[in-house]
């Protein structure tokens, strides 16, 4: 079974420290658990929540040198948060850490793996609001806070709060496939993917005037399969394409062809997953043409190409 150790450090944000329990101990198979999922701090000692109530763990650090994925949640820890520094007892409880284990952050956890040297030189994100502080701070890290969250393959980042539900439903997608990622998250309550990107989170006022994309976007879904053009989206939305290009971007962080791409994409994974159709047919039901045109969007994606990724995922 799958290890997955969570690191509080105080003052841990409380939501965050929750997140990976609950959604990774939501995912089975067979009735059977897929991952072990522990909690421990940097010491022996209770850790400080943002709740305004302090937690005691059943583990300590030691917790970490068994972990084959290890994850941050937000935190408050002045060092990495306030002055790019690392205390020496974090220091010391990361160093636990196996080499070749998966490495997550939520939220302002990512100012911890930064201050570690995790991120040095890959993409990364984190809390919007944060983002001025955490470029002046990790200059060497290549920050995108319009994304929800960020693979870079041993290394995963995601956005503020809720985005690290986002994020631990991506990793069980890629662990186990769609329907296990699926069913984790209607036991949660919560949908298996978001639109879009953190960036419609970020503050900024919307023309008053502008009615929503969202019943087309809705509308699109269904129609992935067919002729679909941005004239097309607009019409149905009832606005001019100009006006349907700025409101669907402010909505959803993603101009409408890079959304159709990506539900089309994704659509194409969930067919791999769950039928026998051939390469050609999945590619035309999901809207990406041809054969070819899958297993370049399918690459791009996620570097796997359709019949690989069908013996990897596919229940059979």
């Amino acid at each position: 079974m799958h290890r997955i150790v969570v690191l509080a450090i105080s003052e841990v944000v409380g939501f965050d420290l929750n997140i990976p329990p609950q959604v990774f101990s939501s995912a089975t198979k067979d009735g059977q658990a897929l991952y072990d999922v522990r909690i421990c701090g940097v010491d022996d000692q209770p850790v400080r929540v943002s709740l305004g109530y302090e937690a005691r763990f059943g583990h300590g650090p030691e917790a970490l040198a068994e972990a084959d994925t290890v994850i941050i949640p937000g935190t408050r820890v002045a060092g990495p948060r306030r002055h790019g520094t690392m205390p020496g007892e974090l220091a010391d409880a990361l160093a636990l850490i196996p080499d070749g284990a998966r490495v997550m952050s939520i939220c302002t956890g990512a100012f911890v793996l930064a201050a570690a040297g995790y991120l040095d030189g890959r993409r990364a994100t984190t809390h919007w609001a944060h983002a001025e502080e955490f470029r002046r701070l990790y200059p060497q890290v290549q920050l995108d806070e319009n994304v929800l969250f960020v693979d870079d393959g041993d290394v995963l980042t995601s956005a503020g709060l809720s985005a690290g539900v986002d994020l631990c439903l991506h990793v069980i997608r890629s662990d186990h496939g769609s329907e296990v990622a699926n069913r984790a998250a209607r036991y949660c309550v919560v949908p298996p993917w978001r639109d879009g990107g953190q960036s419609q989170y970020i503050e900024r006022p919307l023309p008053a005037d502008e009615g929503s994309t969202a019943a087309t976007r809705a509308w699109a879904l269904e129609r992935l399969g067919e002729p679909l053009d941005l004239d097309t989206l607009a019409r149905h939305a009832r606005m001019s394409v100009r006006t349907f290009s700025r409101r669907f971007r402010a909505e959803t962080g993603m101009s409408a062809r890079a959304w159709l791409n990506q539900q089309r994409v994704l659509h194409a994974r969930h067919l791999l997953e769950t039928t026998n159709l051939p390469v050609d047919r999945v590619a035309a039901e999901s809207g990406l043409g041809s054969a070819a045109s899958l297993r370049q969007h399918l690459n791009a994606a996620i570097g796997v190409a359709p019949l690989a990724y069908r013996r990897t995922f596919s229940g059979s």
